[in-house]
């Protein structure tokens, strides 16, 4: 199936209307080289319908070191979620992602994405998902070793504001992931638009 169509049926999806108010969010491309797989869009990115449009995206972006024009450029990065919809509010914040979105979605996209080159693994739901019995006991240590998971993922945290404690606790992260993946994604946007 061609991704359009596959975009424009998770857009008019309804496997979890039961439990939640779908507004299905992702944005990729056949073309797309560098794909983000975050946890599920948070109220702000409901109600605007725009990818990682809050503190967290700014954050992320300033990880990757791009602004937002190339960052929402779907021939450069595709974006697509654990959960394709806001999943509400718990007693801690957000709600985890739905369980049933990957499952369904994910082979399709990715069976339509040829040109990827390196894939973001964003918090411990994509991590767990995607790394399976590769991942280590607790985030930290899956984000110290990420150079075992190169070079087809970096795992990082999520970029949420509620995570400026375990930034401040763990400089390593600034010091000696942020560097390499800014390199990494730097080496591929310029490869792309040469």
């Amino acid at each position: 199936m061609e991704i359009n169509k596959l975009i424009a049926q998770v857009k008019n999806c309804t496997i979890c209307e039961n439990y939640l108010q779908p507004n299905p969010i992702v944005s990729i491309s056949k073309h797309s080289k560098i794909l983000i797989i975050g946890q599920a869009p948070g109220q702000t990115v409901h109600k605007t319908g725009i990818p990682w449009n809050d503190k967290s995206g700014d954050n992320l972006r300033a990880w990757l070191g791009v602004d937002k024009t190339i960052f929402y450029d779907n021939k450069i990065f595709g974006l697509m979620p654990m959960g394709f919809c806001y999943p509400g509010t718990g007693k801690n914040g957000d709600l985890p992602p739905r369980t049933e979105c990957a499952p369904y979605w994910h082979s399709q996209f990715l069976a339509q994405t040829k040109s990827i080159q390196l894939t973001l693994l964003i918090g411990q739901y994509a991590q767990n998902y995607y790394l399976k019995n590769s991942i280590k006991e607790t985030l930290t240590e899956t984000v110290k070793n990420y150079k075992s998971y190169l070079p087809q993922y970096i795992v990082l945290p999520h970029p949420s504001p509620r995570n400026n404690i375990w930034m401040a606790k763990n400089k390593w992260f600034e010091k000696d992931v942020l560097p390499i993946l800014k390199n990494k994604i730097s080496f591929i946007i310029q490869s792309a638009t040469l």
